[in-house]
């Protein structure tokens, strides 16, 4: 499976309307955690950002949020922020522009944001325009669009979570916008290298905070 850790500045170039960071001269770091809500993934999170008075920011999966609302309203009782991640996980390189921008609208009857994050990070500046500029019939609402500058990796079954840890720990920065996945396929790596993530940082005298806007 190849990923990169980081970013690239290409890619940044690119996708210029996108957020990648947060400009900020304070030790924040911008923990985000994509494709749940998940019964069991999400409910640790949660605690663990609780332990670190942590708050983050939950990019969910609409038919997630309707099979789950227990643990969707727990993200937001515990006064986190969420974002749409699409209803059904949907590649915008794979699928057409009108399949892909109605699943959008369709999460954003179960999902109350206007944060957005393109499944595997892959979407094309057609449909990237449309969600940030709906235009004048306003189909519907206008989207900010989050990307992130590092990944985690807590998707790859084929590393331990230590290395998952390593990724944040080595590559986060003030600013830094972090992918997590509160997933069951991730939740193998995420269970040992959140909590080394929050620590670390936290004894670095960092905080943790959800995506501002």
């Amino acid at each position: 499976m190849f990923y990169l850790v980081k970013a690239p500045w290409l890619l940044k170039k690119l996708y210029p309307n996108s957020i990648w960071h947060i400009n900020t001269h304070e030790k924040i770091i911008y923990l985000t955690f994509d494709d749940g809500p998940h019964p069991e993934a999400t409910p640790f999170v949660l605690q663990q950002l609780k332990s670190f008075n942590a708050k983050a920011t939950f990019f969910c999966i609409g038919k997630n949020v309707v099979q789950y609302p227990d643990d969707y309203r727990k993200i937001l009782d515990d006064g986190h922020k969420v974002g749409n991640h699409t209803f059904d996980h949907l590649n915008g390189w794979k699928v057409s522009d009108e399949e892909y921008l109605q699943d959008v609208i369709k999460a954003a009857k179960f999902i109350d944001s206007n944060f957005f994050r393109p499944p595997y990070g892959r979407s094309t500046k057609f449909q990237n325009s449309v969600l940030e500029n709906p235009g004048p019939k306003k189909q519907h609402q206008k989207f900010k669009i989050v990307m992130w500058d590092v990944l985690s990796g807590d998707f790859d079954t084929k590393i331990p979570d230590e290395a998952c840890a390593l990724n944040v720990i080595r590559n986060s920065k003030k600013g830094s916008i972090v992918v997590f996945h509160d997933s069951e396929k991730a939740f193998p790596r995420l269970r040992g290298a959140l909590p080394k993530v929050l620590q670390f940082f936290y004894e670095k005298g960092f905080r943790f905070e959800s995506i501002p806007g």
